[in-house]
């Protein structure tokens, strides 16, 4: 939500405008041990999260994309209030949640919901669909929730009659448009999205995007987004973020990002997307490859070290070699010491 605020003096007064802030990050760290493996010396330090700030506005569509590792899936637990960061500040709608007790945390419930990756691991075998989704209804007191969850059910796109089915009488599409259908059933008004369609395929894919867009749209929804899917962001989000090792190393509006990255990493995520237009005007994939690994070499010359998504080079298929000392003697003159296999050639006269 965007306000505007009279500034200055009567004589010359100004606008600026003031934006409402759904959800705060302030240098959030969060640092894992492992177990120990020796008796005299602790555990080794995962640094999960380094010192990652953002701001997420009213309304907003924020999406945050990196690779497989990065923090993205750290950083959403943080922001649910599922985990506590080591250091650092979380504020949802403008309160302070990274210190707060799980009893204290019933108002965040209501604000913000889930949607998980996998829907049939969120969703209880064992629970009808009308229990599955009046379930948060019930935790906050509610009762006699058919009706919500019959309009619920519709919101999504799936008959009333289905509530009295099982998760696993459903398509993994239809699992997921219940798991949405839960978490929009005690209204919240922050919705995060963690990979909601990367267990999908591509059809049921867009069909669940188109649908979470026009829900996002309709209920006026703060979406926050996380995949690893380029494309997919895109779709969705107006704002991205790109997560590299815990940091936040570019992040703007979407087609900025896309079209003109600028940190090194955002460049080669971007470059390693796959590019189906291309693909389609008769581009082999030789092609698309050559131009992918020429982007990557590009983006590592600017930074002046070595690509870190490059794969590293069989041994004896390097196209460079280092310069040789010159008291080192050359591989030709170091005699083999395993014979050939063919009878030894005579010495020219």
């Amino acid at each position: 939500m965007v306000r505007g605020l009279r500034t200055g003096s009567p004589a010359g007064i100004q606008w600026c405008t003031v934006v409402e802030l759904a959800i705060a990050v302030r240098d959030v760290v969060r640092d894992y041990r492992r177990p120990r493996t020796s008796l005299t010396r602790p555990g080794p330090v995962v640094h999960a999260l380094r010192g990652v700030s953002l701001d997420v506005a009213r309304g907003q569509r924020f999406g945050i994309v990196g690779e497989s590792g990065c923090g993205k899936s750290t950083l959403l637990r943080i922001i649910a209030g599922l985990d506590q960061p080591t250091s650092g500040s979380v504020q949802v709608g403008g309160v302070e949640i990274s210190r707060l007790p799980e009893r204290r945390l019933g108002f965040l419930r209501a604000q913000l919901q889930l949607v998980f990756q996998d829907p049939m691991g969120s969703l209880d075998p064992r629970m009808r669909v009308r229990d599955i989704i009046a379930e948060p209804l019930v935790a906050q007191g509610h009762r006699n929730n058919l009706a919500r969850v019959h309009e619920l059910l519709e919101a999504v796109g799936l008959q009333p009659e289905s509530a009295d089915r099982f998760p696993h009488q459903f398509s993994g599409g239809q699992r997921q448009r219940i798991s949405i259908a839960r978490a929009l059933a005690p209204d919240p008004r922050i919705l995060v999205a963690d990979e909601p369609v990367s267990a999908l395929d591509v059809s049921v894919r867009a069909q669940v995007l188109n649908l979470l867009d026009e829900l996002v749209h309709r209920l006026s929804l703060t979406l926050v987004f996380v995949s690893h899917d380029l494309s997919v962001v895109r779709h969705v989000c107006d704002t991205v973020a790109v997560m590299n090792r815990g940091e936040i190393v570019e992040m703007g509006p979407t087609d900025q990002v896309y079209d003109r990255p600028v940190h090194p990493y955002a460049r080669q995520l971007v470059a390693a997307a796959p590019r189906l237009q291309a693909a389609l005007a008769g581009r082999t994939a030789a092609v698309l490859a050559a131009e992918t690994l020429a982007a990557r070499t590009v983006s590592s010359d600017l930074v002046g070290s070595p690509n870190p998504l490059a794969r590293p080079e069989a041994p004896g298929l390097a196209t460079t070699t280092a310069p040789r000392d010159s008291s080192t003697p050359t591989p030709a003159s170091t005699p083999d010491p395993t014979p050939a296999s063919g009878p030894a050639p005579k010495d020219a006269p």
